[in-house]
Formats: structure tokens, sequence, C-alpha cells
């Protein structure tokens, strides 16, 4: 009897994918389309696991507490963690290709099933980042015999190099009168000061235990069965004891049993869906937008303090670092989606600000003055060779906006009291300090990048002076919302900071200067939304189309396009935000599982940050929502406008739904 070991790296070569949905609420990739594939994510906020092709094991995967402090990169990076679960099924039978390939993601439940068919065996496995237990992976393999089968299931854990004195080892012990047997796999980080656990253990009835790592059982043709793995992984930077801590977490999996943690994991994933988008008329949209929304709910945990990088948990690109696109691009649609998530975010921040008034206090400046790319700590962490880490200082600004939109959503000033009132307070203070007074009165900001990065140590762009301007009304409005007495200046500065104009034209100059060169993304659109710093329709216009023809098409990002999609749909010309929507996302959508990446021209998925521009165009434009900024009105619907190719559009929140149709 020959055995045909099942190898993963086969897959690789033979399958090839096409897309699907059923009822927007599953995508999937099967054999009968050369498209190219891009593997779905899973997460619960604690960690993310890209898939693999085969479904039975993770591409990789990132843990939000394994944080390296500066070995390679020298700045504080995110850094891969063990694959706890990587398994491979032998049978006796004939070697063939698979065939029947399927894997479906379901993100409703934020599962990935993946199915196949060997010469003897039908397979099906499911895995699940449980948001019941977020430092627990689960996998559920079911098998059924169509010859007679001996089937032998073994899990090799994967310990990725970014991990120092890798270890592999075996646990056998006793606990409630049964035998357990848990294979542990561990690395350390951080110069050996850190370690990453992970426990493992497999169970399924009728199969027979070979070690901690092997399953084996013998079936009749037409026989079915079914095992499970499940593993904890946990790290000494969350627990004094992640050896103990993540066998005890197996355990209590195991006690608890498949079936009811699936049920808490279900209600959770119930509860983040209370915040959703809801399109009739125009499924490819509806899918994406799906998409979207599921993606960033997989790098976020409630009440958790953090934050989410561009690229959430899928990726160690950007190292996980926060950058504006949580505060300025994620944050406000979650505040209507999910306020619970956006306060989260929000949180990060406030924890960071004794940092950044140290940050500000090194550069010479007075109150608080936020890293522009921020680690776990709080710390800047932007490397060297990118100038955007001394010089592109708006992002104070939307720190301080990230934050008030947060208090207007809820209206809890009790929060805005106790916590971000002082971030407010001292990003206002920065500003004052940060101005440079002109001879006219007026007031500018000097050697700075702006959203557009290409412009390095401008005066006076026109979206770092936006954002400044509306960080000191915010500190203004939230201290009169308290009963306190605002600083005067902050109003005298906000209201002289100076804006100028292309020479002998009406259009506003993305910086001092500026005359036509070619722009990484539009800062001048964003005076309009989302800062409403120019309101008249006739001068948004000008500006968007002046800008529209200076982005890089092919380097990028796709944030510029939603923005103007929300303000050509607040302008009532839906036809028009309708194209820009499609610029947001079409050019860089990847796979089967609508994976969005960072612009036209690269592959760095899963792009949370394009995903928030997108639900912003949809939330903030076609349906007409906004957050008062006053503070005073929370969550107001004014008037949506929608497309030819939408009949209705519905933004579910925890609190309330609300519709616009044609």
């Amino acid at each position: 009897m020959k055995k045909i070991s099942f190898l993963l790296c086969m897959i690789v070569a033979v399958f090839a994918t096409q897309a699907s949905t059923t009822a927007n609420w599953t995508l999937s990739a099967t054999e009968a389309d050369s498209t190219s594939y891009s593997p779905p994510v899973i997460g619960n906020g604690q960690f993310g696991a890209v898939m693999h092709k085969s479904g039975l094991t993770a591409e990789r995967i990132f843990d939000a507490s394994a944080v390296e402090r500066g070995r390679d990169t020298h700045i504080s990076s995110i850094i891969p963690s063990i694959i706890p679960i990587n398994l491979s099924i032998t049978s006796n039978s004939i070697a063939a290709p698979i065939s029947d390939w399927r894997q479906t993601l379901d993100m409703s439940t934020g599962q990935v099933t993946t199915s196949y068919a060997l010469p003897s065996l039908k397979v099906e496995c499911t895995f699940t980042a449980l948001r019941s237990l977020p430092n627990v992976l689960l996998a559920q393999v079911e098998i059924q015999a169509t010859k007679d089968a001996d089937v032998m299931i073994t899990n090799s854990p994967v310990i990725p190099s970014s991990l120092d004195n890798p270890r592999i080892s075996d646990r056998h012990f006793k606990a409630a009168k049964k035998q357990r047997r848990i294979n542990r796999a561990e690395g350390t980080f951080n110069g050996g000061k850190d370690a990453v656990v992970s426990s493992i253990a497999l169970q399924g009835p009728g199969w027979t235990s070979v070690g901690t790592d092997t399953l084996t059982i013998s079936l009749k043709k037409g026989q079915r069965a079914s095992m499970s793995a499940v593993a904890s992984t946990t790290t000494t930077m969350v627990f004094s004891d992640p050896w103990n801590e993540s066998e005890r977490q197996v355990l209590y999996a195991i006690t608890t049993g498949n079936d009811e943690l699936l049920r808490r994991h279900t209600l959770a994933w119930d509860n983040l869906w209370k915040g959703d988008i809801i399109i009739e008329g125009d499924p490819e949209l509806q899918a994406h937008t799906r998409a979207a929304i599921y993606n960033i709910y997989t790098a976020m945990m409630p009440g958790s303090r953090r934050s989410i990088a561009p690229m959430g948990l899928s990726s160690k690109h950007y190292y996980g670092h926060i950058f504006w696109d949580a505060d300025t691009w994620i944050l406000p649609a979650l505040a209507i989606l999910q306020p619970e998530l956006a306060r989260s975010m929000a949180d990060y921040r406030i924890d960071g600000l004794p940092q950044a008034r140290r940050r500000a206090a090194s550069y010479g400046f007075q109150g608080a003055m936020y890293p522009w790319e921020s680690d776990d700590l709080g710390e800047e962490s932007t490397p060297t060779f990118a100038l955007t880490g001394p010089l592109e200082h708006h992002i104070t600004g939307d720190v301080a906006r990230g934050a008030w939109l947060s208090f207007c959503a809820t209206a809890d000033t009790t929060w805005l009291a106790n916590e971000a009132y002082p971030l407010l307070r001292d990003c206002a203070d920065y500003w004052v300090s940060r101005v440079s007074h002109n001879d006219d009165g007026t007031y500018s900001i000097t050697g700075v990048v702006g959203a557009d990065e290409y412009a390095i140590g401008v005066d006076d762009n026109a979206f770092t002076n936006g954002a400044a301007i509306r960080s000191l009304q915010y500190a203004t409005q939230a201290a009169q919302t308290l009963g306190i007495a605002p600083d005067p200046q902050w109003e005298k500065v906000a209201s002289g900071i100076k804006l100028h104009k292309i020479a002998g034209s009406d259009i506003i100059a993305e910086y001092k200067g500026y005359n036509g060169q070619k722009i990484k993304q539009a800062d001048v659109a964003l005076l309009a939304f989302p800062l409403d710093i120019i309101t008249d329709p006739a001068e948004i216009d000008r500006n968007i189309s002046y800008y529209d023809a200076k982005i890089d098409s092919l380097h990028g990002p796709a944030m510029s396009h939603s923005a103007m999609a929300v303000n050509y749909a607040r302008m009532g010309d839906p036809e028009r935000a309708s194209r820009y929507i499609a610029r947001s996302y079409r050019p860089n959508l990847r796979g089967p599982f609508h994976n969005l990446s960072e612009t036209p021209g690269n592959n760095h998925v899963y792009f949370a940050t394009g995903a928030g521009g997108l639900l912003q165009a949809l939330i903030f434009g076609y349906a007409g929502l906004d957050i008062d900024p006053s503070g005073r009105e929370g969550i107001v619907q004014r008037k949506g406008t929608l497309p030819s190719s939408i009949k209705k559009i519905t933004v579910k929140t925890p609190h309330r739904t609300y519709t616009v149709q044609q």
C-alpha cells in the first residue's frame, strides 16, 4: 500500500480561481477561471491570518502584540508570528492532482472554507479566528471516503524567521482524568526579551492519536469523519507566562466545545454586522462594500484601545504603524457604523498623548505633536529614509479631528472631559506654537509635507493648514461644550492661517509656489470634504477638476477619488460621484476575494485605508449622513442622492437605520 502525501506546493501550481458571490455575504474561488489568486483574510482584532490556497494553513499570521523593537529596521515593527495550524493529509490513493477545488470566504462569520477531492477522499476544511477567544485559531476538517482509505492528518507548526530560538516540543499530562497531548511551538524576539508561544491540540471522534501532532483513521467507502485543530498563541507582551496561558486557553476551548465556541464567535460577528451598508441595484458595489467593511472589522477589537494600520493585520507593510489613514479615512466611517471601534481608535491616540507632548518639546513646540508613524507605544517610528517623519505635521490635526468626531457621534461629555479634551487642547496649543506670524497679520505653517508626499518641505500646504484650522476650532468648541474658557489664541490663529492661490487663477494652491506639478493625492480637494473649509459648489468643482488631472494615476492611493465622490454627491451630482467611486476601487481590486491594493500600480493588500475611503463615499455621499461638527446634533441625515445604478442604500448602525432610495 503506497501512501501519497497531499503537498501544499502542488496546490499552488494547480489551482486557478473564479470569483462568485452568494447573497453578497460570501466570496468564492474555483478552478474554473485563471484569475490571479489573492488570498482571503480572517481575523479577530488580536491577530490576522492570510489564508493559504490549500485551505489547510495560513500564508502568514500577524499578532497585534508581537512587535519587534528595532532589530533589522531599527524601528518598531510588527513581525510575522507562528503559524500554529499547518495541516497535511495523506491517503493510500493513487497519486493524482486534486479536483473540484473551491474556497469560500463567509464574511458574515469571518470563516474560510476550502473543499476539494482526492482520488479516495472528499475534504472540507474551515478556519476560524475566534472572536470569543481572540488568541485562538480553530480548524475543522470533514472528510468522506470515496474508496476504502487509511487517512493520516499531521500538523507541522511553522515558526517564521522573524523569531529567534525556534523550538517545537511535546506536552503529555493528565487533566480532568484525561490524557492530554499538546504540541508547543515557540520563539523569541526583541533580543530574547520577549517570547511568542503556541499550544496546539488535535482531536476527533474515532481518530487515533500518534504523538501530539498526528491523527489516523481507517474509513470504508462512504464513511465520514471529522477532526479539529485548536491553537492558542500568546506573547509576553500581553501575558507574563504565555507558555502556560496558551495551554490553558487550549484546554478551555476543548472543554467548552466547538459548538459553543462558534456560537459565541457568531454572536460577536452578528454584533459587528449591526454596522453595515446595504446596496440595492449594484451587486458588484455591494460585494465590494461588504468586503471593505469585513476587512476593517477583522483588524479591530472593541474596547482594545488599539487603532488600525493601513494594511490592518494582513501584512507587515508599513511595519504595522498607525498613520493618518486611521484617523482621517477609517475612523469617520466607523463613528457611524461601529462607534465602539472608533472610540478604541481615539483612545489609542489619547494613550499616546504623553509621548506626543515629549515629541513637541523635543522639536521646540508647545502642546502635543503626534508622530507621523506611530507604533504600539505611541512613539514616532517613521524610518529615517522617509522625511514624512520629521515633516508631515498635518497628522496632529488629523488626530484632533478623529477625537472630536468620536465625541460628536456619541455626545459622551464625560469621555470628552476626562479623555479627549486634554488631547484637543494640547493639539491646539501645538499649532499656536507651530505657526509663523506674517507681516500682513496672517499665519503660515512652513517646512512641511502634506498629504501629497511628492512635495517635501513646502510652505503653507493647503491640507496641513486646513487641518490646523479645524484642530484649533475643535479645541474651542470642546472647551465651550464643557463650560471652559477657550484660549483666545486658538480662534485668532485659526482665522488667520493662510491659503494661497495659483498666480493668475482662482485655484487654491496646494502649497505656496505650486505651479502644476504631478501630485500623489489631492490635498486641495480635501478642503471641501472632509474639512468643509471650502463650501461653494463652483469653487469645489473648479479645484477638483484642476487637481484631478494632476494626480499620479498609477501610484496615487484611492482616497482622493473617494473624497471627490463625497463632494459631488453632496453637490447633487450622483452620476459624477459614481464615476469617482468606481475609480476609488476598481483599479485596485485584486483576486476573487475583493482584496484592495494600495494603488493601481502595486499589489499591497489588504489596504484598509482605501476601504475606509470607499465607505465614507457611500455614507457621507450617497446616504447623506454627517456627524454634526458642532457636537450638538450627533449623527444627522441631510439630503442623500443616488446614481441611476442604485435603487436604494441603507446604512445600519447599532442604534438606527438610515435609507435613501430613488
